[in-house]
């Protein structure tokens, strides 16, 4: 048959395709950094802070990063989950304020510094102090400057114009403030007490800054000649001793014995020939570790004369291994209950200086502390015979010491994890000095009441109040506070606060007097912390009643931990922010860093934690889940990233990660990540493109509309939910965002691309434009796009203002000015979810029989096709056999009765349809459009 010129006419001008200037390319590399000029231009932080006046409030108080280079990958991450989570909070109707800051002093940017000194061959000790400081700053303020951008680059909104840094006058006042209140009410002390040294970079560390890696130590067993004891048998005999750390053998001045151990008394009788011992020696060691110690000793056939109990060595007293060679005191034994049977021989050697063990034993029995060990890691004069070896060189020449006199009873390395530097990544070393402490454990009074508690009790009071996520956190930092030591905040370098403290000369107390804290800090708002090593500083600060030269000033910065542990009392009040914060989040190892000391510092000062909520994240790894690291060349730089994909695919890719937990990745997984964007961007494209020309007059009443589209509702009610349950500071679920993201990304390709979208092309494209399925279907986009656009804003925070500005070109506008869309309670339909949750599973048994027939080359579209389904009679009634075939996007469909469902197909009888391509038996009967079906008719002369 000939197609006559009415059945050839072309009718692609009548069909309703998407239109929109909404690209399907992202290109966002090129386009983001144009959005974050806008958001300047507009001034969009201060119109949110102008018209979020009045709202409840939320404050994320942002732990400060170090300003010491550029950011690494886990800076990221930590910026885009705090920023996606303010905006949620912001876009959930609170006023979520956010003000960013740096931490600025400590070791890090003076080891740069001095670096940049050797480089250029100066001695750093011979720049005057100010001189070094100011260069310091500088730096910091270089490094403070470059982060600021790369974070905004990122996408982060806060506050960027009222930053703060720890190095800023207010701020160094602020602390040193805060060292004043720990100073007036008695808990601050100075004492002598063995700390974390670092010989390299001379100096105390903390905990936090503290890492661990395997290292091969000298090992060392020792003979401590026993010279009184209360049994006869056991003088004459030698206490054998194991160490890891032969350099601390000069300042031994006991031995530690477990009271309820077996010790063997063990008469030698033959040895290896490389053995250091000797034949009739008579040696003291725990029974359970006889057989080891005669493996590394090499000791043949012995006896055991006798077994005895640690408590039997009451009062025993032995001689120095190196008794003759300038350590001739007496070695008491002395019952130690952290001495064990797991490894060595049953006997510890005591270094009071040099352990904490070591430390409380011998100030629980009166021992000396010898200074054996300098600050550059050298022995001083206290140690005879090793005066200026380096402690870690310093094995080989005690060994030679004690093989002259008989005491070396064997030798030996061990690989184990050694305490180093997080920064020179050197080994350190425990070593007694004169510290500045907070006492944990001494009663204060906190607020108004005259109850005394103990800065420890209460911290652990308070994580009993604060809510974790994960909650193992909380059992996690509880355990830490209630096992730390009292609280060592001096350093001994140049870039920080000051200790603001003068000491008597005479008794030795600190000055606890409020006038000199006060002239402190005034003068530090002022000049900053500077002040303190200008001249006449001693008089300035003291007043006029009091004589400088009575008073020792102390010249020790404050450890950076006490610093940012304080960030609350120079960043929250000050800015009319609440107290205590919201939410404190950051890395998973802030249990022992900031957390911990915020926590500490707070509770010192305040009485209370400085936080509601502490949320922790894991670590980066590679794609393999290996450690980044440059030798490794797997190292993803956040700002390559930015430089190929552009920040929104690296916020996406952390709000698609379980948070909690190690975060991987890499190429391939930012390769998934720009996939997943490409399909959400696809779905706010098809969206677009679909209400182009949509007006008010077209929305139909809920009550309206078809129930297909109620469904599509009912879904956002359940997402809509899910998000504000994680973003509202109030709710049982607040902060639980693992998942929520990966749900709308299946939300837009599951239930919208594959599925609605999928159905209701049809009555976009072909429907009359006054129809009730295109108008309720364009109604429903029309809510998707409001929601989609504010749901993703806190994570796409680029492409969700550019899909919206697609749609609402305002010069003035912006997503991020906006709420979450209100997504009304009644939406929500549960049975009718039931409903069509059974409708899509008959559907998948009907697509899989068309998917058949497409293979086998039968048809190629499922419009050529009117199947046949067979449901059991409880499924009958679910929908007319005309809403099937919409659902299913065929031209016809029957309806059977079956106990099991199954589909058979049968081809749609009839011819296609020139402008919908449905096979109907209808098309060809219009004189005016014989190839057209009726629908399409109508549509078209409806545009006449």
């Amino acid at each position: 048959m000939t197609d006559s010129p009415a059945e050839a006419r072309d009718y692609r001008g009548t069909v309703f395709l998407p239109k929109t200037p909404f690209p399907m390319r992202g290109d966002l590399p090129k386009r983001e950094p144009a959005m974050l000029e806008r958001w300047a231009r507009l001034g969009l932080w201060e119109r949110l802070r102008k018209q979020s006046k009045g709202r409840d409030t939320f404050v994320l108080h942002d732990g400060p990063p170090y300003a010491n280079g550029n950011l690494h990958i886990g800076h990221a991450l930590n910026k885009i989950l705090k920023d996606v989570i303010n905006r949620a909070a912001q876009m959930a109707g609170h006023d979520a304020n956010y003000v960013p800051g740096w931490d600025c002093h400590g070791l890090p940017i003076e080891w740069k510094v001095e670096e940049e000194y050797r480089a250029k061959g100066r001695d750093k000790d011979a720049v005057p102090v100010l001189d070094f400081r100011a260069e310091c700053r500088a730096y910091a303020t270089h490094w403070l400057g470059v982060q600021s951008a790369e974070f905004q680059r990122l996408g982060v909104a806060g506050d960027w114009a009222d930053r703060y840094a720890t190095m800023d006058f207010e701020s160094e006042a602020k602390i040193a403030g805060e060292i004043g209140k720990f100073l007036l009410n008695g808990s601050l002390y100075r004492g002598l007490r063995p700390v974390m040294w670092s010989p390299v970079e001379k100096t105390a560390l903390a905990e936090a800054e503290i890492e661990y890696h395997d290292h091969v130590s000298p090992t060392l067993h020792a003979k401590f000649r026993v010279l009184k004891a209360k049994a006869e048998d056991l003088v004459g005999a030698d206490v054998v001793i194991w160490t890891t750390t032969p350099w601390t053998m000069p300042g031994n001045r006991a031995v530690a014995y477990g009271e309820e151990i077996d010790y063997a008394l063990v008469h030698v009788e033959g040895v290896a020939e490389t053995s250091l011992l000797k034949v009739g020696d008579r040696l003291l060691v725990a029974l359970p570790l006889l057989p080891g110690f005669e493996k590394e000793a090499g000791i043949g056939p012995h006896t055991i004369k006798r077994v005895l109990k640690g408590a039997e060595l009451e009062g025993v007293i032995a001689a120095h291994p190196l008794r003759g060679a300038g350590y001739d005191f007496d070695v008491p034994l002395l019952p130690g209950d952290f001495v064990t049977t797991e490894a060595g021989t049953g006997f510890v050697h005591i270094a009071p200086g040099h352990g904490e063990d070591d430390f409380n034993l011998g100030r629980q029995f009166g021992l000396p502390i010898p200074e054996t060990v300098n600050d550059d890691g050298t022995f001083t004069r206290h140690a005879p015979g090793f005066e200026g070896l380096h402690v870690f060189k310093a094995h080989t020449a005690i060994y030679e010491a004690m093989r002259a006199a008989g005491t070396l009873a064997a030798t030996g390395k061990l690989t184990h994890s050694y305490p180093h530097s997080w920064r020179s990544k050197k080994p350190v070393i425990f070593r007694a000095t004169p510290q500045w402490f907070i006492a944990m454990d001494k009663p204060l009074a906190f607020g108004e009441t005259d109850d005394a508690t103990t800065i420890r009790a209460k911290a652990r009071e308070e994580i009993a109040k604060t809510r974790f996520v994960p909650d193992a956190g909380r059992n996690r930092l509880d355990s830490m506070i209630a096992a730390r030591p009292d609280w060592c905040i001096s350093r001994q370098r140049a870039w920080g606060v000051p200790i603001p403290i003068f000491v008597s000369k005479q008794s030795g107390e600190p000055l606890r007097d409020p006038a000199i804290i006060g002239r402190v800090v005034e003068a530090f708002r002022t000049e900053g912390a500077d002040a303190w090593y200008k001249p006449g500083a001693a008089e300035r600060f003291l007043g006029p009643d009091r004589d400088p030269k009575l008073y020792e000033q102390v010249m020790d910065i404050v450890d950076v931990w006490f610093e940012s542990g304080s960030t609350h009392a120079f960043v929250l009040p000050p800015r009319g922010l609440p107290f205590p914060a919201d939410l404190y989040l950051e890395g998973s190892d802030q249990h022992r860093g900031w957390f911990h000391s915020s926590l500490l510092e707070s509770v010192g000062t305040n009485g209370v934690a400085p936080f509601k909520a502490v949320l922790t994240h894991g670590f980066v790894l590679d794609e393999q889940g290996r450690k980044m690291s440059k030798s490794l060349g797997n190292v993803t730089a956040p700002q390559d990233v930015m430089k190929q994909y552009g920040a929104d695919i690296l916020r996406l890719w952390v709000m698609n990660s379980d948070t909690a937990l190690d975060l991987r990745i890499g190429p391939e997984i930012l390769k998934q990540q720009a996939e997943l964007y490409r399909r959400i961007r696809n779905t706010l494209r098809w969206l677009l493109g679909s209400l182009d020309g949509f007006s008010e007059e077209e929305i139909v009443p809920y009550a309206e509309l078809p129930e297909l589209e109620r469904w599509v509702l009912h879904r956002l009610t359940e997402l809509d939910a899910r998000i504000r349950a994680a973003a509202d500071p109030e709710s049982a679920d607040r902060f639980a965002w693992t998942g929520v993201y990966p749900e709308i990304h299946n939300f837009c390709a599951t239930d919208l691309s594959a599925f609605y979208f999928d159905i209701r092309k049809d009555a976009l494209y072909c429907d009359r434009p006054d129809s009730l399925r295109r108008r309720a279907a364009r109604t429903v986009l029309d809510v998707l796009h409001r929601c989609l656009c504010t749901w993703l804003a806190p994570v796409l925070a680029f492409t969700a203002e550019e899909a919206w500005l697609a749609r609402f070109p305002d010069e003035e506008g912006s997503v991020h000015l906006l709420d979450f869309h209100f997504v009304p309670a009644g939406w929500r339909d549960e049975a009718l979810a039931a409903k069509w949750a059974r409708v899509r599973e008959l559907r998948g048994v009907v697509t899989a029989e068309l998917e058949k027939a497409r293979v086998a080359g039968t048809i190629g579209s499922s419009l050529q096709a009117a199947p046949v389904l067979a449901v059991p009679a409880a499924d009958a009634a679910l929908l007319p056999e005309e809403a099937w075939a919409e659902i299913c996007i065929t031209s016809g469909f029957a309806l059977a009765q079956a106990e099991a469902p199954e589909a058979a197909f049968r081809a749609a009888p009839g011819a296609k349809c020139a402008r919908c391509w449905r096979v109907l038996p209808e098309v060809g009967r219009s004189a005016k459009h014989p190839g057209l079906c009726l629908r399409c008719e109508d549509a078209v002369e409806s545009l006449s």
